[in-house]
């Protein structure tokens, strides 16, 4: 247990000191905003939603995440504003970003929308060694924390009609690298890479009361191997929906939401790793699952708003 133990802290320990990989959402496709600008007032109204991730909860210094975001269409539903912020805590290290988000959209017919997104702002990469159990404390490279802030730069793409959705990102366009010293010598580390990502969404309507909506989404950086999503959710009677996903084909879960009222929408996830692609025994498996809860609002607050129950 204890190699498993200090193999999983070296893991994370290691993501986080070498190249940081952006928090994961299993619940993404109820709020794409997490993963492209371009969403931002999308829907032609007013959104605001927090979610909050507790991912490897059997573990000391496993990854938590907290996002909150809001965001509103302007000017005839032709541009939309919004604010993001993520608190993403992985052992010792904390990151916090907040973001300013713009979109400007094109209406292409009566049906289809295209919309292109930027967001800018900063993110700031904490590292607290006070935190860790180290076996020498007066060891040189880590004495001193991290504490450092960076500018951001994202982009977006997404084309919506009331069927579909398709959409292009990537939310951190700025690489970031350090240079950090182990007392006599310096190296520099890639702090944070790139982070592209492709989606995709579909509506089959079976019949008035239910709808069937499948998705993929397709996650790739630079030195890891591609992450694919597949999620797929059942709608019924517009207010009550459930669905199952996978991840790479080593993680599954399972996901419901529920509207609370004509405004208020309320989500939870709970996800485990597939078989040994974690562990080798099934009682260290289940120190492994993850949950996502999600509550969101959405409002029409001007006359041009679309006061239309909306697919996406």
């Amino acid at each position: 247990m204890m190699r498993i133990i200090q193999s999983l802290l070296f893991f994370l320990t290691g993501i986080s000191a070498v190249a940081q990989q952006d928090p994961l959402y299993s619940q993404y496709i109820n709020n794409p905003m997490v993963l492209n600008p371009a969403y931002t007032g999308l829907n032609d109204n007013f959104n605001a939603s927090v979610t909050y991730r507790n991912q490897w909860a059997g573990f000391d210094g496993h990854p938590k995440t907290f996002n909150f975001n809001s965001h509103v269409s302007l000017i005839d539903n032709k541009v939309g504003v919004g604010l993001l912020f993520i608190n993403d805590q992985i052992g010792s290290t904390i990151n916090t970003e907040m973001q300013a988000a713009f979109s400007y959209k094109l209406a292409l017919d009566e049906k289809k929308t295209f919309s292109f997104g930027m967001q800018t702002g900063f993110i700031n990469f904490r590292n607290n060694y006070n935190n860790l159990n180290l076996d020498d404390k007066t060891d040189e490279a880590f004495i001193q924390g991290e504490n450092i802030t960076k500018p951001n730069l994202g982009v977006g793409v997404i084309l919506k009609s009331d069927r579909f959705m398709l959409g292009a990102s990537i939310p951190r366009l700025l690489s970031t690298s350090i240079s950090v010293s182990n007392g006599t010598n310096a190296q520099d580390f890639q702090l944070y890479n790139r982070h592209l990502y492709l989606f995709g969404s579909y509506v089959y309507f079976l019949n008035e009361n239910i709808r069937f909506k499948p998705a993929i989404l397709l996650r790739a950086v630079k030195g890891s191997p591609l992450s694919v999503d597949f999620n797929f959710n059942v709608n019924f009677n517009e207010k009550y929906t459930a669905g199952a996903f996978i991840r790479n084909f080593n993680a599954y879960g399972v996901q419901v939401q529920t509207k609370l009222g004509d405004k208020l929408k309320l989500g939870s996830t709970f996800e485990l790793p597939i078989g040994n692609s974690v562990t080798s025994g099934d009682k260290f498996r289940d120190k492994f699952f993850t949950t996502e809860l999600f509550l969101g609002i959405t409002l029409p607050t001007f006359d041009f708003h679309d006061r239309s129950i909306s697919t996406f």
